[in-house]
């Protein structure tokens, strides 16, 4: 065991929800299993962890991929950035306690920071904060609070999470240009195929009326749908209203 690790934070939180953290020593273990390695390494290879916790398996997972981008794209920056937001945009978390979640997202992205301002620094280039701050996007939204066995967030909604399409990547790719779709988790475990870059509206709860009710007219939701952008510029998340 790695010293000062810590594997429970109280034994009230193990007896409420069977808080107990995996050791680094065992993550490393799992996430390179023959076979699973090569294929988890990969940066459109979507891992979703249930109980990501403060987010051991994803963290591991980004530092092998941003590691093998860094060997790939040793004297190349620009591919670099494209394709190491490309790794976090197919990573994906759920967990149910909040504090939790917070540092799961933190600690994702002091990875990703830490990892990129190392490497640009051995290229002796400049950080583009663009790639930072839709890193930051990105992860905010893929690390989300919820039930995964309910598939609700804690507001008792459905959960939500953002897919992240490439669209012709090729692997010398320069630019990386992306569409993202909102899909509920739901939506994911049933293979719903929805229309490229759909942002998920709630549909409002309807109830029935009788004769001598009143009538009243809702007002109409507006919808939208993301318009395909650069990866790196994703933190924009910019929308076009659709038009009936």
């Amino acid at each position: 065991m790695v010293e000062n690790e810590v594997l429970i934070k109280s034994k009230r939180r193990v007896q409420q929800h069977g808080e107990v953290f995996t050791p680094r020593s065992i993550v490393d273990a799992m996430v390179t299993l023959p076979g699973l390695d090569e294929v988890i390494k990969q940066a459109t290879t979507t891992v979703l962890e249930p109980a990501a916790g403060e987010g051991a398996f994803l963290i591991n997972i980004l530092e092998r991929r941003l590691s093998q981008l860094a060997e790939e794209y040793s004297n190349d920056l620009v591919r670099f950035e494209n394709f190491a937001l490309l790794a976090v945009s197919s990573l994906y978390g759920i967990e149910l306690l909040e504090d939790n979640v917070k540092k799961c997202v933190m600690n994702l992205i002091l990875t990703f920071h830490d990892f990129y301002q190392s490497f640009a620094g051995k290229l002796d280039q400049k950080p583009n904060k663009d790639v930072e701050k839709s890193a930051k996007t990105i992860i905010a939204a893929n690390i989300v609070q919820g039930d995964f066995l309910k598939r609700t967030a804690s507001d008792g909604k459905p959960i939500v999470f953002s897919e992240w399409v490439p669209l012709q990547i090729r692997k010398n790719a320069k630019n990386i240009t992306v569409t993202r779709t909102e899909y509920t988790l739901q939506e994911i475990f049933q293979k719903v195929v929805l229309e490229p870059g759909s942002v998920y509206t709630p549909v409002a709860k309807t109830e029935q009326l009788s004769l001598f009710d009143n009538q009243v007219e809702l007002p109409l939701v507006p919808l939208y749908r993301y318009v395909p952008t650069l990866i790196t510029q994703v933190y924009k998340e910019e929308r076009e209203e659709i038009s009936e």
